[in-house]
Protein backbone atom coordinates (compact mmCIF):
# COMPACT_ATOMS: atom_id res chain seq x y z
CA UNK A 1 0.00 0.00 0.00
CA UNK A 2 3.29 2.10 0.66
CA UNK A 3 4.24 2.39 -2.74
CA UNK A 4 1.41 2.46 -3.84
CA UNK A 5 0.49 5.51 -2.35
CA UNK A 6 3.48 7.06 -3.29
CA UNK A 7 3.55 5.99 -7.30
CA UNK A 8 6.25 8.33 -8.87
CA UNK A 9 8.77 7.67 -5.83
CA UNK A 10 11.51 4.97 -5.29
CA UNK A 11 11.07 4.41 -2.02
CA UNK A 12 12.97 3.22 0.63
CA UNK A 13 12.70 0.48 3.44
CA UNK A 14 13.32 3.11 6.17
CA UNK A 15 10.64 5.13 4.89
CA UNK A 16 7.79 2.46 4.81
CA UNK A 17 9.09 1.15 8.57
CA UNK A 18 9.41 5.14 9.27
CA UNK A 19 5.70 5.60 8.11
CA UNK A 20 4.24 2.36 9.35
CA UNK A 21 5.68 2.49 12.86
CA UNK A 22 7.03 -1.09 12.14
CA UNK A 23 10.96 -2.67 12.37
CA UNK A 24 12.84 -2.25 9.22
CA UNK A 25 14.04 -5.77 9.83
CA UNK A 26 10.30 -6.84 9.21
CA UNK A 27 9.96 -4.54 6.58
CA UNK A 28 13.19 -5.92 4.69
CA UNK A 29 11.85 -9.22 5.04
CA UNK A 30 8.34 -8.12 3.39
CA UNK A 31 9.93 -6.82 0.89
CA UNK A 32 12.28 -9.49 0.05
CA UNK A 33 9.25 -11.79 0.01
CA UNK A 34 7.72 -9.53 -2.15
CA UNK A 35 10.24 -8.90 -4.32
CA UNK A 36 10.58 -13.05 -4.93
CA UNK A 37 6.97 -12.54 -6.56
CA UNK A 38 7.67 -9.56 -8.65
CA UNK A 39 5.36 -7.88 -6.43
CA UNK A 40 7.70 -4.86 -6.13
CA UNK A 41 10.95 -4.56 -7.52
CA UNK A 42 14.25 -3.02 -6.24
CA UNK A 43 16.76 -0.67 -7.31
CA UNK A 44 20.39 -0.94 -5.84
CA UNK A 45 22.72 2.11 -5.56
CA UNK A 46 23.00 5.81 -3.90
CA UNK A 47 19.23 6.57 -5.32
CA UNK A 48 18.42 2.96 -4.92
CA UNK A 49 15.08 1.68 -3.45
CA UNK A 50 11.69 -0.07 -4.52
CA UNK A 51 8.58 0.40 -6.09
CA UNK A 52 5.40 -1.45 -7.40
CA UNK A 53 6.32 -3.80 -10.05
CA UNK A 54 2.86 -4.34 -11.65
CA UNK A 55 -0.14 -2.06 -11.63
CA UNK A 56 -2.12 -1.90 -8.66
CA UNK A 57 -4.94 -3.50 -10.26
CA UNK A 58 -2.96 -6.48 -10.93
CA UNK A 59 -1.86 -7.40 -8.08
CA UNK A 60 -4.63 -9.71 -5.45
CA UNK A 61 -4.63 -9.43 -2.18
CA UNK A 62 -5.16 -12.64 -1.74
CA UNK A 63 -2.07 -13.74 -3.73
CA UNK A 64 -0.34 -11.69 -1.41
CA UNK A 65 -2.00 -12.86 1.52
CA UNK A 66 -1.35 -16.53 0.13
CA UNK A 67 2.57 -15.52 -0.11
CA UNK A 68 3.22 -14.99 3.58
CA UNK A 69 0.84 -17.50 5.06
CA UNK A 70 2.04 -20.45 2.69
CA UNK A 71 3.97 -23.16 5.04
CA UNK A 72 1.65 -21.83 8.42
CA UNK A 73 -1.01 -24.29 8.60
CA UNK A 74 -3.94 -23.02 10.16
CA UNK A 75 -4.37 -25.89 12.43
CA UNK A 76 -2.10 -28.92 13.52
CA UNK A 77 -4.48 -31.40 11.59
CA UNK A 78 -3.65 -28.94 8.31
CA UNK A 79 -0.07 -30.21 8.23
CA UNK A 80 -0.20 -34.08 7.51
CA UNK A 81 3.52 -34.09 8.44
CA UNK A 82 3.10 -32.78 11.99
CA UNK A 83 0.13 -33.60 12.73
CA UNK A 84 -0.55 -35.60 16.17
CA UNK A 85 -3.86 -35.10 16.58
CA UNK A 86 -5.74 -37.95 17.39
CA UNK A 87 -9.23 -36.78 16.89
CA UNK A 88 -8.36 -36.37 12.61
CA UNK A 89 -9.75 -39.29 11.70
CA UNK A 90 -13.18 -38.36 13.20
CA UNK A 91 -13.05 -34.91 13.44
CA UNK A 92 -15.55 -33.18 11.33
CA UNK A 93 -14.59 -29.43 12.36
CA UNK A 94 -11.47 -29.79 9.75
CA UNK A 95 -13.79 -29.68 6.28
CA UNK A 96 -15.78 -26.86 8.14
CA UNK A 97 -12.34 -24.63 8.55
CA UNK A 98 -10.93 -25.82 5.27
CA UNK A 99 -14.48 -23.85 3.87
CA UNK A 100 -14.25 -21.03 5.48
CA UNK A 101 -10.37 -20.33 4.56
CA UNK A 102 -11.25 -21.02 1.15
CA UNK A 103 -14.31 -18.79 1.57
CA UNK A 104 -12.03 -16.05 3.28
CA UNK A 105 -8.91 -16.21 0.18
CA UNK A 106 -12.15 -16.26 -2.37
CA UNK A 107 -13.02 -13.06 -1.01
CA UNK A 108 -9.70 -11.60 -1.05
CA UNK A 109 -8.61 -12.83 -4.04
CA UNK A 110 -11.53 -10.35 -5.74
CA UNK A 111 -10.00 -7.63 -4.44
CA UNK A 112 -7.05 -5.94 -5.36
CA UNK A 113 -4.06 -3.25 -3.97
CA UNK A 114 -5.91 -0.27 -6.53
CA UNK A 115 -9.30 -0.82 -4.40
CA UNK A 116 -7.33 -0.61 -1.53
CA UNK A 117 -5.64 2.72 -2.13
CA UNK A 118 -7.46 4.55 -4.64
CA UNK A 119 -9.48 7.67 -3.02
CA UNK A 120 -8.67 6.36 0.18
CA UNK A 121 -8.04 10.01 1.97
CA UNK A 122 -7.14 8.74 4.83
CA UNK A 123 -4.55 6.35 3.43
CA UNK A 124 -2.60 8.80 1.65
CA UNK A 125 -2.47 11.15 4.41
CA UNK A 126 -1.24 8.62 6.59
CA UNK A 127 1.11 6.95 3.75
CA UNK A 128 1.89 9.77 1.16
CA UNK A 129 5.97 11.03 1.84
CA UNK A 130 4.42 14.50 -0.28
CA UNK A 131 2.07 17.17 0.64
CA UNK A 132 -0.15 16.83 -1.84
CA UNK A 133 -3.83 14.96 -1.75
CA UNK A 134 -5.42 14.32 -4.63
CA UNK A 135 -8.33 16.50 -5.70
CA UNK A 136 -10.81 14.45 -4.48
CA UNK A 137 -9.29 14.08 -0.71
CA UNK A 138 -8.97 17.62 -0.91
CA UNK A 139 -12.86 18.61 -2.03
CA UNK A 140 -14.05 15.85 0.14
CA UNK A 141 -15.82 14.57 -3.01
CA UNK A 142 -14.65 10.65 -2.70
CA UNK A 143 -14.34 10.22 0.91
CA UNK A 144 -13.37 6.48 2.38
CA UNK A 145 -15.57 4.12 1.96
CA UNK A 146 -15.53 0.44 2.44
CA UNK A 147 -15.96 -1.87 -0.90
CA UNK A 148 -19.28 -3.96 -1.37
CA UNK A 149 -18.69 -7.44 -1.43
CA UNK A 150 -19.62 -9.19 -5.30
CA UNK A 151 -19.76 -12.63 -5.32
Amino acid sequence: MFCATNPDRTVRTSDIAEYCNSSPNHVAHVVQQLQSKNFIETLRGRSGGLRLARSPKSISIGAVFRLFETGIPFAECFDQTTNTCPLTKSCRLRGFIQRALDAFYHELDMVTLDDLVRGNCGLQELLAMSERLTADCKTGANPDRPLASSA
